[in-house]
């Protein structure tokens, strides 16, 4: 996936295209997830661009850290993104999920211990 931070349109759909045709190619496989551990910003173009391109869900990890800590005291980390509602609708819209502890599993699911 593109980071958000500066492609132009044109690019975040070509990007996505291209990567999508390689996977298809290679594996038979059309993804239906975003992963999206380090981008630096996440826009609402970019999450109309998934939703409407099939993606069922979009996980990622970097957002202000004061909303992150409202999320997490509001247990509010799992919600469904409608990007541009007053003028899409919601019918445009995306599960997604901020992981709790960035890059790693929550504190107490230690999987490597």
């Amino acid at each position: 996936m593109h980071d958000e931070a500066c492609p132009t349109y044109d690019d975040m759909i070509n990007n996505m295209m291209i990567g999508h045709q390689w996977i298809e190619q290679e594996f038979g496989f059309k993804p239906k997830i975003g992963w999206q551990i380090d981008p630096f910003g996440h826009s609402n173009a970019n999450t109309r661009l998934f939703a409407e391109m099939g993606f069922d869900a979009l996980f990622f990890a970097r957002l202000d850290s004061m909303d992150k800590e409202k999320r997490i005291n509001e247990k509010s980390l799992e919600y469904v993104w409608m990007p541009n509602v007053d003028s899409l609708g919601s019918e445009v819209n995306l599960l997604t999920h901020v992981l709790y502890n960035h890059y790693s599993s929550p504190p107490d699911l230690g999987f490597d211990i």
